[in-house]
């Protein structure tokens, strides 16, 4: 189209999709919704040249940031309750299993293998609360699942996750357990506290433009992952920490929320918590696609 208006621009730019180069449907679908949306958005705040000029060098400014420790665009998710919404349509709860939630921008890939019980605690805080933590992993059900690897990973007592501090060793609250014959499993850890993610750069810059707050709850990431299982990506949140009803990223479920209690005799730590899991059977379709 040569003589295209403020009416026919969107249009235009669909008509175009596929016209010299192949698409699938599911690309036409995805684009599609997209420039409607787009389009529609600058249409409603009437956006100026000198805003969308704006908008292009924060998202530059933004790239810049990435590395292999902190991942801007899923930061930038998060706070826009993005990601949060991507995962529940992704991992719809239709049964017993148990509810997901958020990876996060500070997951780390191979983490060490440790054996039952065993502590993620490689570097101590003075103010620190040790926690036995252990639970059971199940299929919808009820039976036990063993030879689920369990990846789990939280913040230290200051606040920060070991790969944005200098000051921890590498891995630190950092592992990877396997259940047993019963499904069971037991690790020792570090009770978690609340922290504000990074509120520098770009991601900062979003949250004082909404006027929200950077603060997250108390919690432990969990992957648990087995063969012809449904991948849980998941969090168990501490029930008395604060900022659970303000989550900044709004990841709270009240079904991942959990109370520490006082440690109990032979325990060896200050507090005891348990969480169970289901994992739900990964549809055979699923299983042929990642194959």
């Amino acid at each position: 189209m040569r003589n295209v208006t403020i009416d026919t621009v969107t249009d235009a730019v669909i008509d175009s999709l596929g016209r010299h180069g192949e698409i699938s449907p599911r690309q036409r679908e995805i684009m599609t919704s997209l420039l409607r949306h787009l389009h529609g958005f600058c249409r409603d705040v009437k956006l100026q040249h000198h805003e969308f000029l704006q908008a292009c060098d924060y998202l530059a400014r933004a790239g810049k940031v990435c590395d292999d420790k902190r991942q801007e665009f899923i930061l930038l998710g998060d706070i826009l309750g993005v990601e949060v919404l991507v995962d529940m349509l992704s991992n719809p709860v239709e049964g017993s299993e148990s509810e997901s939630t958020v990876l996060g921008p500070f997951y780390r890939e191979n983490p060490p293998v440790l054996p039952k019980g065993a502590s993620t605690v490689q570097k101590h805080f003075d103010d620190e609360e040790t926690v036995l933590v252990e639970g059971y992993v199940t299929d919808t059900e009820g039976k036990p699942l063993a030879g689920v690897t369990l990846d789990i990973w939280e913040d230290a007592p200051n606040g920060l996750y070991e790969n944005h501090d200098p000051d921890q060793p590498e891995y630190n609250l950092r592992g990877r357990f396997v259940t047993d014959e019963d499904g069971h499993f037991v690790l020792r850890a570090v009770r978690p506290v609340p922290y504000p993610i990074p509120d520098n750069e770009t991601a900062g810059e979003l949250i004082r433009y909404m006027g929200h707050h950077p603060n997250r709850p108390g919690h432990l990431h969990f992957i648990l992952a087995k063969d012809g299982y449904r991948t849980l990506v998941s969090q168990v949140f501490d029930a008395d920490s604060p900022w659970l009803d303000e989550d900044s990223v709004f990841a709270v479920k009240n079904s991942l929320v959990a109370k520490f209690e006082k440690g109990r005799p032979g325990d060896d730590t200050d507090l005891y918590v348990r969480f169970d899991f289901t994992l739900k059977p990964q549809a055979e379709e699923q299983r042929l696609a990642a194959e």
